[in-house]
Formats: C-alpha cells, sequence, structure tokens
C-alpha cells in the first residue's frame, strides 16, 4: 500500500478522513503547546524553597544538641550550679563559717540535711558556698586559657615559619611539666588566699593544649579553596584571619575547653586538698574533703557530700563537651 502523506496533512489542518487519526498541534510539536495562549504561571512552594536553603554548621549542631538528652540533662545541672553560685543564699540561708563544736560530726537533722563536719559546720551550707569558688575558678581560668592558647596557636598555624617552630617548642617545654608537682612548687609562695593564684596557675600550666588545637585548626582551615580565593582577590592577613578562617576553626576550640573546663574544677580541689591552692577560712570543695578525710570513720557524710558534688560538676562539663563535640563534628552525624 502507498504512502499517504496527505493524509497526515489533513490530520493537522483538523480535515483527515478515512482511517487517518487527527492529531492535534500539540501532539505533533510539542513545543506548540506554548502556542495556545496564556496559561498559569507556575508559582514557586515557599516551604521547599526554605526547605532546600543550605543550613550552617552551627545552626545543624543547635538542632542536634536540643534533641541530645546528654546535653540537656548536663546542661541543667551546669544552669543549677551557676544560679546558686551567684546566689547561695536562696538555697541555704546560714553562714558557711558558722560553726558549733558540739555538734561535730552529728548527722542530719531538720534544717541541716547533710549533716556536721567535724569542726561542727553545717555541711549542707559549705558545700552549697563551695560551688561559687569552683565556678569561678573553673570558668575564668577556661577563659584565660582559650584566649591566650587560641591566639598563640592561629598565629602559630597561620604565618608558619619561625613563630610556628619556637612556640610549638615552648609548648613541647610546658608539656613536660608535671601539673601536681607544679602546683606544689608554684602555689606554695603564694600567700594570697583567693582565686587568682589559682587561676593564674591553671592559666599558665593549660594553654598549651588549647594553642595545639587551635594550630590544627587553623592550618586545615587556611588550605580551604575560599581562603585562597580571598588572599588572591588581595585580603589582608588581619581579614583571612578574623572573617575567613576564625569562624572555621574555632569549633574545636570550644569543645575542647568545655571539656577542660571540668577538669580545671578538679584540678582546684585538688590543688586545695593538698593545701596549696584555696586555704580556710576560703570555703571550697577542695577544702572540705580535705577536712573531712581525718573522719571519714565516724562522719562520712561530711566527705560524700561535697566530693559528690565535685564529681556530679565535672562530670556534668565533660558530658556537655562530649554532646557539643558530636554535634559540631559532622563526620559523626
Amino acid at each position: 500500500m502507498p504512502d499517504q502523506p496527505f493524509q497526515f496533512e489533513g490530520a493537522i489542518a483538523g480535515s483527515g478522513t478515512g482511517g487517518a487519526t487527527d492529531l492535534t498541534a500539540s501532539e505533533v510539536d510539542p513545543l506548540a503547546k506554548g502556542t495556545q495562549g496564556p496559561g498559569p504561571v507556575p508559582v514557586p512552594d515557599p516551604s521547599a524553597t526554605s526547605a532546600g536553603r543550605p543550613r550552617s554548621l552551627w545552626s545543624d549542631a543547635w538542632r542536634d544538641l536540643r534533641r541530645n538528652p546528654v546535653f540537656i540533662v548536663s546542661a541543667l545541672i551546669i544552669l543549677f550550679l551557676v544560679v546558686i553560685s551567684f546566689w547561695p543564699s536562696a538555697i541555704a540561708s546560714g553562714s558557711p563559717l558558722k560553726c558549733d563544736l558540739a555538734k561535730a560530726q552529728q548527722g542530719s537533722a531538720p534544717g541541716h540535711p547533710f549533716g556536721y563536719d567535724g569542726q561542727g559546720c553545717d555541711v549542707y551550707t559549705r558545700t552549697v558556698h563551695g560551688a561559687r569558688t569552683s565556678v569561678t575558678v573553673g570558668v575564668c581560668a577556661t577563659l584565660g586559657v582559650a584566649v591566650l592558647g587560641s591566639v598563640l596557636g592561629a598565629l602559630a598555624g597561620f604565618f608558619g615559619g619561625l613563630w610556628d617552630s619556637v612556640l610549638s617548642r615552648i609548648t613541647d617545654v610546658f608539656f613536660a611539666i608535671p601539673v601536681i608537682l607544679g602546683g606544689l612548687v608554684l602555689l606554695s609562695v603564694v600567700t594570697s588566699n583567693s582565686v587568682w593564684p589559682v587561676v593564674g596557675f591553671i592559666v599558665l600550666l593549660g594553654w598549651p593544649q588549647l594553642s595545639r588545637i587551635a594550630r590544627g585548626a587553623v592550618i586545615t582551615a587556611k588550605q580551604n579553596d575560599y581562603v585562597q580565593a580571598a588572599r588572591a582577590l588581595g585580603a589582608s592577613n588581619s581579614r583571612l584571619l578574623l572573617r575567613h578562617i576564625a569562624p572555621n576553626a574555632v569549633a574545636p576550640v570550644i569543645v575542647v575547653a568545655t571539656i577542660a573546663l571540668g577538669t580545671y574544677i578538679a584540678l582546684e580541689a585538688t590543688l586545695s586538698y593538698l593545701g596549696v591552692g584555696l586555704k580556710p577560712p576560703s570555703v571550697s570543695w577542695g577544702i572540705d574533703i580535705s577536712a573531712a578525710s581525718p573522719y571519714i570513720r565516724n562522719a562520712p557524710h561530711a566527705l560524700l557530700w561535697p566530693s559528690g558534688a565535685l564529681a556530679i560538676t565535672v562530670l556534668a562539663f565533660i558530658m556537655l563537651g562530649d554532646a557539643v563535640r558530636d554535634a559540631l563534628d559532622p563526620k559523626l552525624r
């Protein structure tokens, strides 16, 4: 049977006869759909646009932290410690220095749930007031270590060369100093009975750790393409370091500093226990633990409560640091 091209042409025109199939213009040429007159203009879905918008590392981390029960519990414990550090009288109205030898080593009593220590002091009141010392030392020491270590480490990682070599050798020297032995030697000659000598000692021996972390983070961040592009466009060293590198290198410093805060609180208690940190009449968990140690057989409660408060505080900061690390590390998602 010969071909009948005229039927195809007639189908397009709408006049085809016989067995030919009528075809519309849109079926023949899909592009002809746009010639049939104006149609509805598609409107983008706002929810889809916002859902597809890239989120930052910090927003993703905060979203994960809010869903992490470990972070919530540890944050609530730390918040409670901060509150009683500023307002200890809210839950302990008595004076931590008020003692009655007639009540020495007695157990719990109405209004004195933790009992009395070997000097007849209220263990509950001293435990509550001791939180201020521990939180003050931990926070101030961590801030000092973070600032000093981050600045020196960032400069070493960014500039490299002689500065990096000198700083690396200095940090090696500080790493070789035993912390407890250094505290016994340095703090034994200090006569001031305040928290600042202890804070200064912790900063002196603690900054090398944060310096190493900051140095490595800066070395990694400055190799990124956007940093090289900014350098090629003529950005100054200060702009590169503060605007492009620091925001992407601060995450590991925050994680290590959060965990270190708990260890600094434990270090202050250890130094006070050994007699080279804070001394009476200052109120500290380390002082209370040291004073209660000789009476552990007759009055174990005097040792139990300050030790438990110290352990819970240190554990809360370590758990908080671990939760922050898991949230900020994309490899653990």
